[in-house]
């Protein structure tokens, strides 16, 4: 199973499939985001490993892919992607995101524009006026933030072990794939008081959704100026509201927009083709 080491102990999972130029891939599923997520996606890009090299990767503290007892920043998920890159010594790439994929394909573009001939996302997540807050955000930290002032960090482990996907199960908080696999990072977890853990879970929350506002990962004047040709498909809800993608596309310099019916199932095919389409002409 391939890592990437990093410097403060995060170990970054990857797979490799398919052979052409590279698509580097950030799955959905929020903090979950995982390869795996790509196949309950209505597209999913590992289809395009007939004529290109295909790259998933887990994010740190998802699945296989174990981080430190620490709130990540976006700047570290940035560098984590870009240290798989060098591992498998590619110097550009496209890249394709899902749900929080997409505010990592944003931030990956400010932190090495020279590295990505063009991009592609769906359902990107955003705050939009109207739909949603930064607590739509915050809320899913709160069952784990309920559970340690009630039962203390062993009543935290107990919830992990019994379900690790944080996106299923709230209650076992950011960390709850390496509390269910890792007996010392458990230990070390349990060594922490309530107030402790909480502080993370509150400076994880924070660090996601507290920083930049609308786009999440990147300072709103961003877009304006992103240098990146874009290929965006809406989402619809209030994690991923149509209008955040509309004002992606609006001011963008470079985007491809569809309607956010483009994932009906009479339209899906037309959809995936267009996608493909869009890749193969940026492909250099």
């Amino acid at each position: 199973m391939p890592h990437v080491e990093r410097p403060d102990g995060a170990r970054i999972y990857y797979e490799v499939r398919g052979n052409g130029f590279p698509l580097l891939l950030f799955a959905p599923g929020g903090i979950n985001s995982q390869v795996s997520f790509w196949s309950r996606s209505i597209i999913n890009p590992f289809d395009f490993a007939d004529e290109f090299t295909v790259i998933g990767m887990d994010q740190r503290n998802a699945e296989h892919s174990p981080g430190p007892l620490k709130a990540p920043t976006w700047e570290e998920h940035a560098a984590d992607q870009r240290a798989v890159l060098e591992a498998l010594g590619v110097t550009r790439t496209l890249l394709y995101g899902g749900c929080i994929g997409v505010a990592f394909v944003l931030r990956f573009i400010r932190e090495a524009p020279e590295m990505v001939a063009a991009a592609g996302g769906q359902d990107p997540v955003g705050f939009a006026e109207g739909v949603n807050t930064r607590e739509t955000f915050f809320a899913m930290m709160k069952p784990t933030i309920d559970l340690v002032r009630q039962g203390g960090t062993q009543a935290v482990v107990e919830s992990a072990i019994n379900n690790p996907v944080f996106v299923m199960n709230n209650a076992g908080g950011p960390f709850a794939a390496r509390i269910a696999a890792d007996e010392a990072f458990r230990r070390e977890v349990l060594a922490l008081s309530p107030e402790a853990y909480e502080k993370i879970v509150r400076d994880y929350d924070d660090g996601l959704w507290g920083r930049y506002h609308p786009f999440c990962s990147v300072e709103e004047e961003f877009v304006a100026r992103c240098p990146t040709p874009l290929f965006i498909i809406p989402g619809n809800d209030p994690f991923h509201p149509t209008a955040i993608s509309e004002r992606i596309c609006r001011e963008a310099p470079d985007a491809t927009c569809l309607e956010v019916d483009c994932r009906a199932p009479e339209k899906l095919h037309d959809t995936t083709r267009k996608l493909r389409q869009f890749f193969r002409a940026h492909a250099r």
